[in-house]
């Protein structure tokens, strides 16, 4: 059955949805400059798992046309591994961060350090995880991400004596394909993906709370981001293999709390794929505060946000992480 968009509203508000809708704003300016410096953290001892037989090139291009400012994409990752940034006031708690990029490459900077810059001015403790793509050779293509980001959450918590962290409040945030990472994370988090190769892996995965915004998240070809869909899932994939990486399938009670983010006029990735998840996660009575806006388009994080409805997202999110007890 196909389902309009019109009615996956209707649907969506007879649920009770409280959306956040904004009408017209004055033009973006440029956010501040991007943090450059982190402490790198390998996620895995040697070669990763499900290494092909030539490792991918790790590849970093800029993109940004403006002096002084960074906008780099970065593809081939052979080396997944997360930046860590420190505030200068632990609030104990910290945040894994999951560029987007399609599972075709991740937004270094816009997606990934600018937002740990922000984090950390609020206290929080960042990890920016740079991880591997679906695309390029490794075993167990569609899970390869999702094992990245069950290590790096491990990883934290083995190591937050040394972060001033309390080991339980690690959250999770995801930016487009990163958001679908994020929210894979969220449900799938005990999931099987990988061996367990050292100490770190008897920690739980779970997020204490996850805030995929402006995400990808389902694989069905009605509202599915394509370019997503192809590199994570491969070509011909089955009926199971779609299901099984659609998160709105694989929400349970066990899902932790989500903070989303949407604008309605995002062209990218169809709001249809947030409204999906809201409903699946009501359905689980998981807590969830969803945020749609009228104007914002997609890939907005914090970059180009000054004047417009949507610029609220991130006082929403620190708002909302100390309601649910993160911060």
């Amino acid at each position: 059955m196909s389902i309009d968009r019109r009615t996956l509203f209707a649907g969506a508000m007879a649920a009770g949805a409280t959306w956040s809708l904004a009408a017209r704003a004055a033009p973006p300016t440029p956010a501040r400059p991007f943090l450059e410096t982190g402490e790198s953290i390998d996620l895995w001892p040697g070669t990763p798992p499900g290494a092909p037989a030539k490792l991918p090139v790790e590849t970093i291009d800029q993109r940004s046309t403006i002096p002084g400012f960074s906008d780099r994409v970065i593809y081939g990752v052979a080396r997944p591994r997360m930046v860590a940034f420190r505030p200068e006031r632990p609030n104990g708690a910290a945040v894994l961060v999951i560029p987007g990029g399609g599972y075709r490459w991740m937004t270094l900077d816009k997606g990934g350090y600018q937002i740990a810059q922000w984090l950390t001015e609020h206290g929080y403790t960042a990890f920016v995880l740079v991880y591997r793509l679906p695309g390029e050779g490794w075993g167990n293509r569609s899970d390869t991400p999702l094992a990245d980001a069950q290590r790096a959450m491990r990883l934290i918590r083995s190591r937050a004596a040394g972060y001033k962290l309390a080991p339980e409040r690690v959250a999770a945030m995801g930016f487009s394909a990163g958001g679908h990472l994020c929210a894979d994370l969220a449900s799938r988090f005990a999931a099987p993906c990988y061996a367990s190769v050292d100490g770190a892996d008897k920690f739980s995965a779970k997020p204490w709370c996850v805030a995929p915004i402006y995400p990808v998240v389902s694989m069905d070809l009605a509202i599915a981001h394509a370019g997503s869909r192809d590199k994570l899932l491969g070509p011909g994939p089955s009926a199971a293999l779609e299901a099984a990486h659609s998160v709105d399938r694989n929400v349970t009670a066990a899902t932790p709390p989500h903070f989303i983010v949407h604008a309605e006029d995002d062209a990218t990735v169809p709001i249809e794929n947030t409204i999906r998840l809201r409903a699946a996660l009501k359905a689980a009575g998981v807590k969830t505060d969803t945020h749609l806006f009228a104007e914002g388009g997609h890939g907005f994080g914090l970059w180009n946000i000054a004047g417009l409805p949507v610029s609220e997202w991130p006082r929403l999110w620190l708002d909302w992480a100390s309601r649910v007890g993160l911060g």
